[in-house]
């Protein structure tokens, strides 16, 4: 029997727009092309703790509470992480986090939005991989992401998955949203989107799998020109989700999916656990 599995990619404050029409993200172009793509508009504050956490329970930014990267008064426990949720529905459900970004996935940080779930990571069902790029940078983070991320997904093959990368979005604060640096770390964090979809392709082609992959890459928020997001500008609030399937037959397809014309954030979660059923 054929088992589904999902892996949502997010990169941090890329400017969709911008990686699409620079020719600085071939992977992800080539992904959006033989896959399915929906414009999403970021709720204001465009800040990564409030969109993640919609991105990534399906909630509003009203009803998660988290209004900044502080989480204060976060009501997270009662909204579960996409990859919580698959478990709970399913307990043969093995899932995997890694990130760069420690507030997303590290527990004993703020949030965090995605549960640590000690008994299923004890019991081996559910894996948290996390680096600290805001000490050690983000190009450093995004690698050992990546190459964790490569291994874990091609040889563990978990049902569920997050991965994120945050280069981009450093990059954006750091020179601003239209600098040569920028789109440099676009291309780098694009090369390691290349690793893990090949990672996940390999997986489904190899002999004796029987594997269905929905593959979904969104982001959190743009950047301005100057550098910097929370706003409400268009450039910032622009976002998307991208989707494409790969089985053994196949390799990113958009065959028997769908999207609406446009995504909310709070639609992501919902989407990708509808794979699994």
């Amino acid at each position: 029997m054929t088992r589904r599995k999902f892996c949502l990619i997010g990169i941090d404050g890329l400017i969709i727009d911008l990686a699409l029409r620079s020719g600085a993200a071939p992977n992800l172009s080539a992904f959006v092309e033989k896959g399915l793509f929906a414009p999403m508009v970021m709720e204001v504050p465009t800040i990564s703790g409030p969109g993640w956490s919609s991105i990534l329970t399906g909630a509003t930014h009203a009803e998660h509470h988290v209004v900044d990267n502080t989480f204060h008064g976060h009501t997270l426990s009662r909204n579960a992480d996409l990859l919580s949720r698959a478990f709970f529905a399913d307990q043969s459900v093995t899932s995997y986090v890694a990130s760069g970004w420690p507030p997303l996935a590290d527990p004993v940080g703020p949030g965090p939005v995605v549960s640590p779930r000690l008994d299923q990571q004890n019991a081996g069902v559910h894996k948290v991989v996390v680096r600290d790029g805001e000490m050690y940078g983000y190009r450093r983070a995004d690698s050992e992401v990546t190459d964790v991320s490569r291994l874990y997904l091609g040889q563990g093959g978990p049902d569920a998955s997050f991965v994120y990368l945050g280069e981009v979005d450093e990059a954006g604060h750091v020179y601003g949203g239209v600098s040569a640096e920028y789109l440099e770390a676009v291309r780098r964090v694009d090369a390691h989107l290349g690793t893990l979809l090949h990672a996940i392709a390999r997986r489904a082609a190899a002999e004796g799998v029987d594997e269905d992959w929905l593959v979904g890459i969104t982001t959190d928020h743009g950047h301005l020109d100057e550098g910097g997001h929370g706003g409400g500008e268009d450039v910032v609030r622009g976002s998307f989700f991208a989707v494409a399937r790969c089985t053994g037959a196949e390799a990113w397809t958009s065959a028997d999916l769908s999207l609406p014309a446009t995504i909310r954030p709070e639609q992501i979660t919902p989407y990708l656990l509808a794979h699994l059923r």
